[in-house]
């Protein structure tokens, strides 16, 4: 990761997170540009900027870096609903659906979006694509029981299938225990009929295609931050590659 990749993550969840209003339960995505917002949020009520606001972490990893910054939390049972979550994605169609859990939280980060009043994704533009799955795999969570099944079925929807491993090369686990899939289907065409297709097989916990959550998507790229709304025209195709 460049210096300037960074920079570029810093200034989309600044962006998102000066969408955050006082007395917000806002929800803490998992991912390199969205903990970038848990520490300017965290200085923000340091330096009295923003008050009465409380966090709802995605992720033990995101709980324990807004822990670090001082960020005040809530467990998500005590709040069930949320005003505006700030996540990230791995990529972002035209149609702002996207595929996340390249970090390992896809379904915490499920549950939360569709808990939240608003979901801000923050992204830099190289996370842009015409179509979902030319750039990145979708993870899709599994139980250990039964694993290889699971790994059979998605091949039989036309996805090479590989299970994420730690540098040791044991089984990743997700904070709920299960592991995951890395399924590389390449260009997505269909992609609501493909999640309704992996959702309804038992021991799939759930899949990375997030399908209509995203509210607004805050693009950085070098020429400065861009903000979509969700109903106003989404990305057109042509965008992709350009700068702005």
């Amino acid at each position: 990761m460049t210096i300037d990749t960074i920079q570029l993550k810093r200034q989309a969840a600044a962006y998102a997170a000066d969408l955050v209003q006082p007395g917000m339960i806002v929800g803490l995505g998992h991912g390199s540009t969205a903990i970038h917002a848990v520490a300017i949020l965290a200085e923000k009520l340091k330096a009295g900027s923003l008050k009465d606001v409380i966090g709802v972490p995605c992720s033990y990893q995101v709980e324990e870096e807004a822990m670090r910054c001082g960020m005040p939390l809530r467990a998500f049972d005590e709040i069930p609903v949320i005003d505006l979550t700030i996540d990230g994605a791995d990529e972002v169609d035209p149609q702002l659906n996207m595929i996340k859990g390249g970090g390992g939280a896809l379904l915490r980060e499920k549950i939360i979006a569709q808990a939240s009043r608003r979901e801000v994704i923050v992204i830099d533009e190289s996370k842009l694509t015409p179509v979902l799955g030319r750039k990145r795999c979708v993870p899709v969570e599994v139980i250990p029981f039964g694993w290889r099944s699971q790994a059979l079925f998605l091949e039989s929807l036309g996805s090479k299938v590989s299970l994420r491993r730690n540098a040791d090369r044991s089984p990743y686990h997700t904070d709920c225990g299960n592991w995951i899939l890395e399924c590389n289907f390449g260009p997505i065409e269909r992609p609501h009929l493909l999640a309704e297709k992996i959702k309804g097989r038992a021991g799939i916990v759930e899949h990375g295609l997030f399908m209509g959550l995203a509210s607004d998507v805050v693009i950085a790229g070098p020429k400065g931050v861009r903000h979509i709304k969700r109903g106003e025209g989404g990305v057109s195709p042509s965008d992709f590659g350009k700068e702005f």
